[in-house]
């Protein structure tokens, strides 16, 4: 993730100039493209012939890394459009095997070749496993010069001061994406001269002076509808001119593309956006695949979560678990279950401390809360208090992957578009967990459970969980 992201909010189109740490990020995709091609022939050569190899396969070994580059190409593995975040690029790469398998497996039935099928089935494969791992080993270590100001493009928005404050935010947050808003073009410039630390250029009719004055190389254009067609076609045509790209963002936000299509109507672009998919066979599949993963992850975790029960107990002679009622799917109540991180009368303290919490919102949590146990500090910091929710997950009032839990109290005081959340389980991890956890505000915590809701799919639960193992490595968030 992969995952929504910052950039799914834009259709951004490749432009004709590219920078030079892309050119470079391109060649060193490139080279390991070739090292892993020729590690996979190596391996698969090995393994199915060892030092005994025929010379047509030491030459089929050698065309393989050439094809490999070429179905890459083919695929739009190069696109500089999917550098950087999005799961595009990984599926570029996964096509490019299939795609490749396909055609040696063809070509050679055509032609009607011996080849070995232990060789093309150990080369391929292992071909395209060893490329997805250097493929984000090279991502991950482009997000770190990213997180350190490097890499990234210099963005002009455009659009209302409370879009631009939106995406500076955004964006200033989760710096991977690439994206750094360097100035802004508002509707109503006179009535300020920078918009959450960003200068303001101008309005609308200054976005091409304000590239050049900014060193610009995209222009980001927030739903505004002072910016029509007509006016938005002409800034596109000025901007050709100088190769800079160009973003829009829709009125709909949070929605991901699978659910979006282009279509031309009467003349008009118009953007179909398909309803989210809340049933069915794939909502099935997603219970099963929830509570076989529960199971297998209690049978393996049923000696540590006991070594965990008993340090709990010894601490204060407390109960190892604690219990306390959650709102699930549809409002329908459900017992959460939770190793206890706190005293044994953390209740009935927690009205003397109402006032104190630091968060807004509904939610109420303390950075430092007096009632968390010794031991549960370290249960919270790795996210093990959470392990008995398995069982919810395994009775099926919780998913491995939904919104936040919440709490009868705090979905009393939901607005109407909150309550969205309620349509699909709640999950032991999610967005929320992924992109900072308890470090979120409302509002943000809000639009991730929501942004999941819109667009959940298999493919983004996968993500998640996978970027969930990275989230409760460093304990980031979790107090």
């Amino acid at each position: 993730m992969l995952g929504v992201t910052t950039r799914d909010r834009f259709d951004r189109p490749t432009s004709g100039r590219v920078s030079a740490w892309t050119r470079v990020y391109l060649l060193k995709a490139f080279v390991v493209d070739i090292f892993c091609a020729v590690v996979g022939v190596f391996v698969a050569a090995q393994l199915r012939f060892g030092d005994d190899v025929a010379g047509a396969y030491v030459v089929l070994s050698l065309l393989l890394p050439v094809l490999w580059i070429a179905a890459l190409w083919l695929a739009g593995g190069y696109d500089v459009r999917f550098i950087g975040t999005g799961s595009d690029e990984f599926r570029k790469v996964l096509n490019a095997g299939v795609s490749l398998t396909a055609t040696v497996a063809i070509f050679s039935y055509a032609v009607n070749a011996e080849l070995s099928r232990g060789y093309v089935v150990i080369a391929l494969p292992s071909v395209t496993v060893f490329d997805l791992i250097a493929r984000y080993t090279i991502r991950k270590q482009l997000h770190r010069r990213r997180a350190a100001g490097q890499c990234l493009h210099n963005v002009v928005a455009v659009g209302h001061e409370l879009s631009v404050a939106n995406l500076v935010t955004e964006l200033r947050r989760d710096k991977y994406h690439g994206l750094r808003v360097v100035g802004a073009c508002v509707v109503r410039p006179g009535e300020c001269d920078e918009v959450v630390g960003v200068p303001v250029f101008g309005g609308l009719d200054d976005v091409t002076a304000a590239v050049k004055a900014f060193g610009a190389d995209t222009v980001a254009v927030l739903a505004c509808p002072e910016m029509d067609g007509v006016i938005l076609r002409g800034l596109a045509w000025e901007l050709e001119k100088t190769g800079t790209d160009l973003c829009v963002s829709p009125a709909l936000l949070d929605v991901a593309g699978p659910r979006t299509t282009i279509r031309s109507t009467a003349g008009l672009t118009l953007l179909h956006v398909d309803h989210p998919q809340l049933t069915g066979v794939r909502l099935v599949s997603k219970g099963v695949f929830d509570r076989c993963i529960a199971a297998v992850a209690l049978i393996l975790l049923a000696p540590l979560m006991a070594i965990l029960a008993a340090a709990i107990r010894l601490a204060d002679g407390g109960p190892a678990l604690f219990t306390q009622l959650r709102v699930g799917k549809g409002g329908h109540g459900f017992k959460i279950y939770k190793f206890r991180t706190m005293v044994v009368d953390a209740e009935q303290r927690k009205v003397q401390l109402l006032g104190s919490s630091d968060t807004d919102g509904v939610l109420f949590k303390l950075r430092k809360d007096p009632r968390v146990t010794s031991v549960g500090m370290h249960l919270r910091r790795w996210s093990a208090d959470e392990l008995p929710q398995l069982f919810n997950v395994l009775l099926g009032d919780m998913s491995l992957v939904g919104p936040r839990p919440a709490l009868p109290d705090e979905a009393e005081k939901y607005a109407d578009h909150v309550r969205r959340r309620l349509v699909v389980k709640p999950g032991l991890t999610g967005l929320w967990q992924v992109n900072g956890r308890a470090d979120l505000s409302w509002e943000e915590s809000v639009r991730l459970d929501l942004r999941y809701v819109e667009n959940w799919s298999f493919a983004l639960d996968l993500q998640i969980l996978w970027k969930t193992i990275s989230v409760l490595v460093r304990g980031l968030g979790a107090y």
